[in-house]
């Protein structure tokens, strides 16, 4: 028996958020699975600020830019409801990249495709604490920051998800913690809520001012995740030797044409700096080691991540923009 799906396309290439206006909802009926395929019914739609750079026809990215009319990829939870690959069958939970559609035809050998276990009634877990923005936290503050109790720590888009776990991550480490976020009223969640020292509303004041009144020692780990002026502010306020780890650039996905800077760049030189890129994908294979470290601060109560859910298919769009105009906090997701 045919189904209908209903799927979203790149129909253009978006304009800074124009997210509405870039994106199409069509309808096809699904093709037979060729060998080594499964259907997935998509459950969660998982919304991440990365998949912005998948939207453009740059080529120097880490990913090749999805054609016009192609369809819309990202990570999703569902439920297996047909297979033709040996390691999967029908009614098997998994998560993998796939489409944003009420079903994905995924090849699971190519997509980074698991079967989730039962350990969390809850599916969007796997996509929030124990998914790729829990392990980006994880090795950004402890492998690629090397944070060490006592350190100052700083991360910007501190109230997303990703920045908002690697700041407690920080801090169950021992840091000083001080958070980036936009508006009084996440700056005061950040201090009150997620035991962060200190947070700076970058939509108040002065940032590169701010940091160095709360850190007078300079920052030892800079986690950034938006790149632009606030990557120059806190070049500026770098302690010696301090490490910056770059885990996302949303100034630039939303950027048309190259961003200027950094301009403080003579930092690196001046305060011996080491700066360096960190990429999910690159360690999505250790995911067995990473989950049960995650799953010891969240019992302990030092690792909480907050939803962001919309409902239906026809709310991705809407959706997909709060990653970009600060209308979330922590992780954004689409239920189907």
């Amino acid at each position: 028996m045919s189904q209908e799906n209903r799927h979203w396309i790149l129909a253009r290439r978006p304009v800074g958020n124009a997210y509405a206006e870039a994106f199409a909802l069509e309808t096809e009926t699904l093709p037979a699975l060729a060998e080594g395929q499964i259907l997935v019914a998509n459950k969660v739609l998982s919304m991440d600020s990365g998949t912005r750079m998948y939207m453009t026809d740059r080529e120097d990215s880490y990913q090749p830019g999805t054609p016009l009319g192609a369809k819309l990829i990202g990570t999703v939870l569902g439920v297996v409801t047909q297979s033709r690959h040996p390691a999967y069958k029908a009614g098997d939970r998994v998560r993998c990249y796939g489409q944003w559609a009420d079903f994905s035809v995924v090849e699971p050998d190519a997509t980074y495709c698991t079967t989730l276990d039962d350990a969390h009634a809850d599916p969007k877990e796997y996509v929030g604490i124990y998914g790729a923005n829990g392990w980006t936290a994880w090795v950004g503050v402890v492998e690629t920051g090397a944070v060490q109790a006592g350190e100052t720590f700083v991360v910007s888009a501190a109230a997303g998800c990703t920045g908002l776990m690697a700041g407690q991550i920080a801090k169950a480490r021992g840091a000083c913690v001080i958070g980036i976020a936009g508006g009084a009223a996440k700056c005061g969640l950040l201090t009150g809520e997620y035991g962060f020292d200190a947070a700076i509303d970058y939509k108040a004041g002065n940032v590169e001012a701010e940091l160095a009144r709360l850190c007078p020692d300079g920052i030892d780990v800079y986690f950034d995740n938006v790149g632009g002026e606030i990557l120059d502010a806190a070049l500026a306020n770098m302690a010696l030797f301090g490490r910056v780890a770059v885990c996302g650039l949303i100034t630039n996905y939303i950027a048309q044409g190259p961003v200027p800077g950094p301009y403080r760049f003579d930092q690196v030189l001046m305060k011996r700096l080491r700066i360096e890129g960190f990429f999910s994908p690159d360690f999505y294979v250790r995911e067995p080691a990473f989950n049960p470290e995650l799953a010891r601060l969240a019992a302990a109560g030092q690792l909480r991540l907050p939803f962001e859910v919309s409902t239906g298919l026809e709310a991705t769009p809407e959706a997909f923009t709060k990653l970009f105009t600060g209308a979330n906090i922590g992780k954004v997701v689409v239920e189907l």
